[in-house]
């Protein structure tokens, strides 16, 4: 068992980064709605539609995520353990105990979700509850939890849908297209769609540096919250060493289904020949390392 854990510090840059991006992230919104109600786009379908995908992407994201990674919610007797040390370590940072999540693949790996810590998941694969030991897993999992404290998820989950909700509204114009949306017919109607794809572009690419902007830092405040948490950083510093390992060897294919949500993951799942893999949305494993051997050596004074 881990010593006991301290209380979480807040982390004003934290927050002060996180607010920056919600705000990013509404005008965002608000501009690329701006932009298909100036094409045609009827305010009250937009609305509904916006604010439609807007409320399921809040309520739902959880689910959404869980699906979209293939994991499912299991229950306390299917994985006691986790089970015991995820509501032991909630317990220590005052959290509600988060629901827990299973992903069957080899690929060692934990993630959380969720819009808020009452809503929260707590996913771990079958691959890293097969290669860490009880307190390399305890540290692992009070990251996840850091993360689930700071309300740091709720940013990346909405921000990885954005591009998808861009990508329906552009749809939804499509099918509406011949029967006089968009603003009309012709050359007209053609220019609206190429203004509209421009729109979904922009969307897409503001969202994909404003996760990587926001997404390592969190990651430095969520392995400092496990080692304060834990008592013991370098059972996080072996737990991410042994991943790294791990990772390399994992196939590209089962690299591919996941990456679109690696920011969520504790290590990035990135495959070897993608693109993403030049924008990291996490510190290199070096770094991590060196900043929790700094922790270490000042707990340690």
């Amino acid at each position: 068992m881990a010593p006991r854990g301290r209380r979480l510090p807040r982390d004003g840059s934290l927050t002060a980064r996180l607010t920056l991006s919600y705000f990013f992230l509404a005008v965002l919104y608000l501009a690329f709605m701006w932009v298909l109600y100036r094409v045609g786009l009827g305010f009250l379908p937009m609305v509904v539609i916006a604010g439609g995908l807007l409320l399921v992407q809040y309520y739902y994201s959880d689910r959404m995520v869980l699906a979209a990674m293939g994991a499912r919610e299991v229950r306390p007797q299917d994985l006691p353990d986790v089970h015991a040390m995820v509501e032991r370590l909630a317990a220590q940072v005052d959290l509600p105990k988060p629901r827990i999540a299973l992903m069957r693949t080899d690929m060692p790996n934990a993630f959380a979700t969720g819009r808020d810590p009452s809503h929260a998941v707590v996913c771990v694969t079958t691959g890293i509850l097969n290669r860490l030991t009880d307190p390399e897993l305890e540290a692992v999992l009070a990251h996840e939890l850091t993360h689930v404290k700071n309300r740091d998820m709720t940013i990346i989950t909405m921000a990885s849908f954005f591009a998808t909700v861009a990508s329906f509204i552009v749809q939804w114009a499509f099918m509406f297209m011949p029967y006089g949306g968009m603003g009309g017919g012709g050359g007209r109607n053609r220019n609206n769609m190429g203004l509209v794809y421009l729109a979904s572009i922009l969307v897409w690419i503001i969202s994909f540096f404003l996760i990587r902007a926001v997404s390592r830092y969190r990651e430095y405040a969520a392995d400092r919250g496990s080692a304060i948490i834990t008592g013991a950083p370098s059972q996080l510093m072996s737990a991410l060493q042994k991943i790294s390992g791990v990772m390399g060897r994992i196939p590209t294919r089962d690299l591919r289904q996941v990456e679109n949500m690696s920011a969520l993951f504790i290590m990035p799942a990135v495959s070897r020949d993608s693109l993403l893999e030049l924008f990291q949305t996490h510190p290199s494993l070096e770094h991590r390392l060196a900043a929790l051997k700094r922790i270490e050596i000042e707990m340690n004074r």
